[in-house]
């Protein structure tokens, strides 16, 4: 089979109807839409497209099946999550070439993917049976306190297109060990993997009723009457700041609960006694991962000025060193870029910094040829005022930024509306305390390059978000403290 049969074959077997509780049905409109491969545009296939009514109908069977499976036991929902791993690790290869098909990442990160994916639902399979509560006596010794854990109820799931995969399965394995129903709504250029994981949900024995799978062009016209109904009662949503903050405004009037994983503007700090060749090394992770289209990717580089040109050399031979290329040939580090609006952003704010005397040290321009690829750049003598400095850049553009202070870099790292991660390179033990103490995010890279682990707490402040997913605290999103005073004891 060549890789064109095969790449046709992992497109045909994925379902293209919509998920409504469990079963695939055309949307009622009997609408389609397409699907892109952004390294060369073009059509890989169409899938329904959902509208209002689609939504309500699931909205319903997710409302109807709310009581009972609250009431499944724990241990059976957790050993859902964990068929559900087993079968994304045993597909790993075939779910990999399909998210690089529908999302342009080469394929050895699709595969990172996958396992990262799939450690959500084995994290939180192990969560299941340990959702907890208490008992414990009044001051006054007349009372009794029990407190119970119990599951929020319908969720409406709203994932990005940068992670389809993974963040699928940050929101669905919480909400399945919790015993929330769910409606997930993926993004509309990459529907594919979520149809995918639908599919596999449904073989790992998730019963009827308790997630519904809408693929859709008109994002609002789908959740916004669903935030207006009062039987959904949480929403949880991954994607810009600007998104979020309607999203917010829209859950107001029912005061539904509310997970926002937003926007960010990642600095990354290097001190002058870091070691560099770890400090060019996690800057690489940070920077290059998923091509730059990562909300924790690193945004602002500020190195102090006695190693900026050193730093700023290295990191252009290793930016240059990368093949940029469709990601399903071998050897490809680089992938296109979403879509033509993402790429025409990215130049755009290199422009802009040229313009106001940033130096352009490697790449800087688009490639030639079909599909959305831009070239790994770096640039050097950054002015703090530029575009660049201000704005999450979303693609492959690294800018160096001198610094001299410790003080100095700490205002410049906090002064922006976000708080999602920040990344620190030092080997003095009471400056990476000091200043992780005083970087105003939810998370910190500490002489690591990638912050992203199930097993810890995902999640930013400021602009950058509400609440975690991941980690021990994840599931507590899901879930509602009921407590019950007992008299007369």
């Amino acid at each position: 089979m060549t890789t064109t049969e095969r790449e046709a074959r992992i497109v045909e077997q994925v379902p293209k109807q919509l998920c409504v509780g469990g079963h695939w049905r055309d949307a009622r409109s009997g609408a389609t839409f397409k699907v892109e491969d952004p390294s060369t545009g073009a059509v890989l296939c169409e899938v329904a497209d959902a509208g209002q009514a689609d939504g309500m109908d699931a909205l319903e069977m997710a409302a109807d099946a709310q009581s009972s499976w609250a009431a499944h036991p724990p241990r059976e929902r957790g050993e859902i999550l964990r068929r559900a791993y087993e079968l994304l690790m045993n597909r790993q290869d075939d779910l990999a070439l399909l998210m690089t098909l529908e999302m342009g990442k080469p394929v050895a990160e699709s595969r990172a993917e996958i396992a990262y994916a799939a450690d959500f639902f084995r994290w939180f399979a192990e969560e299941a049976v340990r959702i907890g509560g208490g008992y414990s006596v009044s001051p006054n010794g007349q009372t009794r306190f029990l407190v119970m854990r119990q599951a929020v109820g319908p969720s409406l799931l709203i994932t990005p297109w940068n992670f389809p995969m993974a963040m699928g399965t940050r929101k669905i394995g919480p909400a399945v060990a919790a015993g929330c129903t769910m409606i997930l709504k993926p993004a509309q250029q990459t529907p594919l993997s979520a149809l995918a994981l639908a599919e596999i949900l449904r073989e790992a024995g998730l019963p009827d009723g308790v997630l519904s799978v809408l693929t859709t062009t008109d994002a609002g016209g789908l959740t916004g009457p669903l935030l207006g109904d009062g039987r959904l009662r949480k929403l949880s949503f991954t994607g810009s700041t600007q998104v979020g903050r309607t999203l917010i405004r829209q859950s107001a009037d029912q005061v539904l609960r509310t997970s926002m994983e937003l926007g960010g503007n990642a600095p990354f700090i290097v001190f002058d006694d870091a070691d560099l060749d770890a400090a060019v090394d996690g800057a690489m992770l940070a920077k290059m991962r998923n091509t730059g289209e990562a909300c924790t990717a690193a945004n602002r580089m500020y190195v102090q000025a006695g190693m900026a040109e050193e730093f700023a050399g290295r990191l252009s031979e290793r930016m240059a060193a990368l093949r940029v290329g469709r990601g399903t040939e071998a050897e490809v580090d680089v992938g296109p870029l979403i879509d033509e609006k993402t790429r025409s952003k990215v130049q755009g704010l290199v422009d802009d910094a040229v313009d106001r005397g940033a130096r352009v040290l490697v790449g800087g321009e688009q490639e030639d040829g079909a599909g959305y690829f831009y070239r790994p750049t770096v640039l050097a003598d950054v002015p703090k005022d530029s575009e660049v400095s201000r704005t999450e850049i979303f693609g492959p553009v690294a800018p160096v930024i001198p610094f001299e202070t410790e003080e100095e870099v700490l205002a410049e790292a906090n002064n922006t509306e976000f708080g999602l991660v920040s990344y620190v390179f030092t080997q003095n033990l009471g400056r990476a305390l000091r200043v992780s103490e005083a970087l105003e995010t939810g998370m910190v890279g500490l002489n690591q390059g990638i912050v992203s682990n199930p097993a810890a707490p995902f999640g930013g402040v400021k602009q950058s978000g509400l609440g975690r997913e991941g980690g021990t605290v994840g599931i507590d999103e899901y879930l509602e403290t009921k407590y019950v005073g007992i008299a007369g004891l």
